[in-house]
């Protein structure tokens, strides 16, 4: 646990947990996306004001950037430890059903952090988009990477295409995400993620 001591308005020394107010605004940016939130609503989460919010953790963007790793790190953490499955199909399982089980697990705000804050970022010259986009980039590109080596190794049909099938698994995915974020039951979108397994290559 880690002491962040920061002026208060008063004038007094202030100490807050920083992992614990990372973890609140991470929270409010996956609930509301980046331009939905305001820094008042950071500050009230996170129990701490302007001041304190800037010393510790930089401006809005540069939060949202901590936040973006302390997301990978955490909950979307399956998605790097998926590509250590044995198989390229159980790579994908792992994906598809942790995609759910997140999106869906009433303890966190539905849908996905990452797709709430791309599809808050209209402008493609926003920063924040261009970083979301080279991270989903980031991902795709290991990916492939995994689904080249499923090939060489026999584990996938040697006429596998693994950069689409790689943007197949992110797309699925993303629109998992997306569904559940408005209101489409655990269930229902087991059934989405049966449906697209079935178009596995054999």
């Amino acid at each position: 646990m880690k002491q962040e001591k920061t002026t208060a308005a008063m004038g007094r020394p202030r100490e807050f947990d920083t992992d614990d107010a990372l973890n609140r605004a991470m929270h409010v940016f996956w609930r509301k996306g980046y331009l939905g939130t305001s820094l008042s609503d950071l500050t009230e989460a996170m129990g701490i004001n302007r001041p304190s919010l800037y010393a510790a953790f930089g401006n809005k963007e540069s939060l949202f950037r901590k936040v973006l790793d302390r997301y990978a790190d955490g909950p979307s953490a399956y998605l790097r430890e998926a590509l250590k499955e044995p198989t390229a199909r159980q790579v994908v399982e792992r994906m598809m059903y942790g995609v759910v089980d997140l999106g869906t697990d009433p303890r966190n705000p539905p849908g996905c952090l990452w797709v709430h804050g791309t599809l808050s970022c209209g402008d493609p010259a926003d920063p924040i988009r261009q970083e979301l986009s080279a991270r989903r980039a980031s991902s795709e590109a290991a990916l492939r990477n995994r689904f080249e080596r499923a090939i060489s190794e026999g584990d996938l049909p040697a006429d596998s295409d693994p950069d689409a099938l790689a943007r197949f698994v992110i797309t699925v995915n993303c629109g998992i995400s997306v569904l559940a974020a408005t209101g489409t039951t655990q269930v229902e979108l087991l059934r989405v993620v049966k449906t697209a397994l079935q178009a596995w290559p054999k």
